[in-house]
């Protein structure tokens, strides 16, 4: 049987961005302290950032939209 493995990066058409990376690196500071559920990851990203690009502060709407649009 041949060995399955995850190449993470397999479907990535670029680098991320500086932005990209810097909320990929909150979310996973978020998981690390137990946050999973969401209204506690948007409380977690309006203190320690970054902010959306768009508006002034995370909402649960605006982050799904953001993560839609990231998933393209």
């Amino acid at each position: 049987m041949m060995e399955r493995y995850l190449e993470p990066h397999q479907a990535r058409l670029r680098p991320p961005t500086q932005y990209e990376s810097l909320l990929g690196d909150s979310i996973e500071r978020a998981f690390a302290q137990g946050i999973v559920e969401l209204p506690g990851l948007i409380a977690y990203l309006n203190q320690a950032g970054p902010g959306p690009q768009v508006g002034t502060a995370w909402t649960e709407q605006n982050f799904c939209q953001e993560m839609a649009r990231l998933g393209q």
